[in-house]
């Protein structure tokens, strides 16, 4: 067996199982969520091409006959497979970016019109003129290799694209970085694949190597995301919040440390007026909020389900008149959000809060006064009619 198959195929076997292991593992789960089964299909398209990849090293090397239909074959599998690995990630990073009317059929249908009309034109090309695309020998000509790189281009600069504009928009420095990995994430394939091909004549298997590489990295950290992230609401959770609270001190470089306790007032009405599907929409809406209102502030914070219907804000601010600024703006966000869902609720929230006194002082009893401020603030806004409203 030449040495050259035999490398494909250790090399591709290796990434095949690792590939393997990261679907196996994703199918495995009940709660999927769109993220996930998007990103399974690209794990789909990358083991498909894996395997194509090492039978056409068996056609080069000798390994398995040179025939024209096995050639047109393989390759034409290799170009729906690269198509389908781009096409596969732009979804994926339209899930990850939150475009509106992603899974749209006609939407779909406009992603797909650079493919139908490369594949149109790549079989009207074989038809009229075959020798342009293949040689004497059966191999491809670089006029195929247009063909095989024209649509994934087009899909990886769409990704590039929608991860850019999030970034010019995001101002959470993690989720800039995570807008950027999703972006650049292909371009950094195919600079290996240039690699292979260029630099090392393909020589050495150093796609499928970068392709296992860059995944297993976004596997990794989807792991870590999801020990760490309420799935609900999409914040931080009460796991993620001890080992803040473990590696932070009540002193900050940038000034004081507050600590705000939020809770929704009266939330078991909507859960027994509507439901808890309902209940979970309201939820969804407080934590929305808070996330907008943290994402504009200039100073650091941190925020987190605290559990059930409470959640906990960390702001690093020198002025306690910022956190009352940002208290009145929750409130204001939460109810026009309310108007502008048309939910049949108004929430109201109670917000009590503290700040940490020092070394003397620790989380933890901080926490404590601000819940006690927090339940001081839900009795006065009873008393003043400012609770959850039930249209």
């Amino acid at each position: 067996m030449p040495a050259y198959f035999l490398h494909y195929l250790q090399s591709n076997a290796v990434c095949l199982v690792i590939f393997g292991i990261m679907l196996g593992h994703n199918l495995l789960k009940k709660d999927r969520t769109e993220r996930q089964i998007k990103f399974n299909l690209t794990l789909i398209a990358f083991m498909s091409y894996f395997a194509v990849d090492t039978l056409w090293a068996g056609v080069i090397s000798g390994v398995l006959p040179n025939a024209l239909p096995l050639v047109l074959t393989l390759n034409f599998l290799n170009y729906i497979i690269m198509v389908g690995i781009t096409f596969a990630w732009l979804r994926y990073a339209l899930a990850v970016e939150e475009a509106q009317d992603r899974d749209k059929p006609i939407k779909l249908l406009a992603l797909l019109v650079p493919f139908i009309l490369a594949t149109l034109a790549l079989i009207v090309n074989y038809i009229v003129a075959p020798e342009s695309l293949f040689d004497e020998s059966n191999l491809p000509r670089p006029l195929y290799s247009v063909y095989l790189v024209a649509v994934p281009i087009v899909y990886i600069a769409a990704s590039l694209v929608y991860s850019l504009r999030r970034v010019k928009n995001e101002s959470n420095a993690e989720e800039k970085r995570k807008h950027l990995r999703v972006g650049l994430f292909p371009l950094i394939v195919i600079v290996g694949g240039l690699a292979q091909i260029l630099l090392l004549n393909g020589k050495t298997a150093l796609f499928c190597s970068c392709c296992t590489v860059f995944m297993l990295i976004f596997y990794i950290q989807a792991m870590e995301k999801q020990i760490s992230i309420d799935p609900l609401t999409g914040l931080n959770n009460r796991g993620q919040l001890a080992r803040y609270i473990s590696q932070s001190s009540g002193s900050h470089k940038d000034g004081a440390t507050f600590i705000l306790m939020i809770d929704v007032n009266d939330f078991k009405r909507i859960n027994d007026t509507f439901g808890h599907a309902e209940g979970d929409r309201a939820l969804v809406i407080v934590a929305d909020a808070l996330k907008q209102i943290v994402d504009g502030r200039v100073f650091p914070t941190f925020l987190a389900r605290y559990g059930g219907d409470e959640f906990i804000l960390i702001a690093h601010t020198p002025t306690e008149t910022e956190i009352e600024r940002m208290i009145g703006e929750i409130r204001e966000r939460i109810r026009e959000d309310c108007y502008l869902q048309k939910t049949p609720y108004v929430v109201f929230v109670g917000i009590g809060y503290d700040k940490v006194g020092g070394d003397a002082d620790t989380f933890q009893q901080c926490i404590a006064r601000a819940d006690d401020n927090l339940y001081l603030d839900k009795k006065n806004c009873k008393l003043n009619s400012q609770t959850t409203v039930l249209k």
